[in-house]
C-alpha cells in the first residue's frame, strides 16, 4: 500500500467495487481518490474543474478526446481540462489488488493567478509568455518532482493539521509551476511551430539538439545565441524549463548514450561517453546515474537480456 494513503485508508468507506469516491475539500482545491475492485469497461467521469490525474496502483485504460488510447501507470500523471470526458477501462482491478488513481481538482481562476505569475517570470520581451495547462489533455510519465508532491498532496489532504491549507496552497503553486515547465519543455523540444522558431530559449533548445556531440557547448555561448548576459539566460532558462542549462544538456546526451549502447555493438562506456559529448568517463559515469539512478554497466548488462 502506497504509504501517503494510509490516513484516506483508515477513514475511507466502500459504496461501490468500481470507481468507489472519496473526497477532501480544501479551500480552492479538491482531492478525489478512487478505487475499484472489479474488472469494468467504458466508466465515464467528466469534472467541472480542470484535474491533476495521477495512478498509485493498478492499470487504467484510457480514451481521452484528442488522443490516442493509452494505458495508465502508477507514476504516471495525466492533466484533463474542465468539462472533458474520461472513458475508462479497468482490466486487472480484483478486491485484493484494487486499482486507485486520484484527481486532483483545481479552481480555474486559481491555476489563471499562477500561470500569469508564471509567464510574467519566464517572459523575454514579447516572447514565452503564453503558457497554460487548461487547454487539451496530456499525459506525463517520468516525471520524479511532480509524482513527489502528488504523494504530499495526498499525505497533507488526508490528515487534519493546523497549517493544512497554507501548506495546500504552497504545494499547489509549485505543482501548477512544475506542469507548466514540463509542457513548456514538452513544446520547446518537441514542436516546430512559431514558439519554437520565433523563441530565443526555444533556438537554444534546437542549438543544442543539432550540435548535442560536440565538446564545446558552453553557457556563455548559449546566452550570447539568445542575446542575453549569462546570468540572465541561466535564470530564464530555468525558469522556463525547470532545469539548467547543464544539466538539460547533460540528460540530452544520457538519452543519446542509452540509445548507443543499444545500437552498437561496441559497448565500452568510455567510447560512448566521448561520442556522446562528454569530456570525462568519470563525469559520465555521475551524470547517468544522477539520470538513470544506475550505473552504465547495469544499463547495458539490463539492455542485453532485454534483446
Amino acid at each position: 500500500m502506497n504509504t501517503f494513503l494510509k490516513g484516506h485508508i483508515n477513514n475511507r468507506k466502500l459504496t461501490t467495487l468500481v470507481e468507489n469516491r472519496t473526497i477532501y475539500s480544501a479551500s480552492y482545491s479538491e482531492l478525489n481518490i478512487f478505487e475499484t475492485h472489479e474488472v469494468a469497461e467504458k466508466v465515464n467521469l467528466l469534472f467541472d474543474f480542470p484535474i491533476i490525474a495521477s495512478m498509485l496502483t493498478g492499470k487504467k485504460v484510457m480514451h481521452l478526446e484528442g488522443m490516442p488510447s493509452f494505458d495508465f501507470l502508477p507514476g504516471e500523471s495525466i492533466v484533463v481540462p474542465s468539462k472533458k470526458e474520461l472513458i475508462i477501462d479497468f482490466p486487472i482491478a480484483t478486491k485484493e489488488s484494487p486499482t486507485q488513481c486520484l484527481a486532483l481538482a483545481i479552481d480555474p481562476s486559481k491555476i489563471s493567478e499562477i500561470t500569469a505569475k508564471f509567464n510574467e517570470q519566464v517572459a523575454i520581451e514579447n516572447e514565452n509568455n503564453s503558457w497554460n495547462i487548461d487547454v487539451q489533455s496530456s499525459h506525463l510519465t517520468n516525471q520524479e518532482e511532480v509524482n513527489y508532491l502528488i504523494n504530499r498532496l495526498v499525505h497533507t489532504f488526508t490528515n487534519n493539521t493546523k497549517s493544512k491549507d497554507v501548506i495546500l496552497d504552497l504545494m499547489i503553486q509549485e505543482l501548477i509551476v512544475r506542469l507548466l515547465q514540463t509542457k513548456a519543455k514538452k513544446v520547446l523540444m518537441f514542436e516546430s511551430n512559431a514558439i519554437v522558431n520565433d523563441s530565443r530559449i526555444g533556438t537554444v533548445i534546437k542549438y543544442i539538439k543539432n550540435h548535442l556531440t560536440e565538446k564545446n557547448i558552453t553557457v556563455d555561448k548559449l546566452a550570447e545565441l539568445a542575446c542575453m548576459s549569462t546570468s540572465h539566460f541561466h535564470k530564464q532558462f530555468k525558469n522556463t524549463i525547470g532545469i539548467s542549462p547543464v544539466d538539460y544538456i547533460n540528460s540530452e546526451r544520457i538519452k543519446f548514450a542509452k540509445k548507443l549502447f543499444v545500437a552498437e555493438n561496441d559497448n565500452r562506456i568510455a567510447d560512448i561517453a566521448f561520442k556522446s559529448g562528454f569530456n570525462s568517463v568519470s563525469y559520465f559515469n555521475r551524470q547517468f546515474k544522477k539520470n538513470e539512478l544506475i550505473a552504465p554497466s547495469a544499463y547495458i548488462k539490463a539492455a542485453k537480456n532485454i534483446k
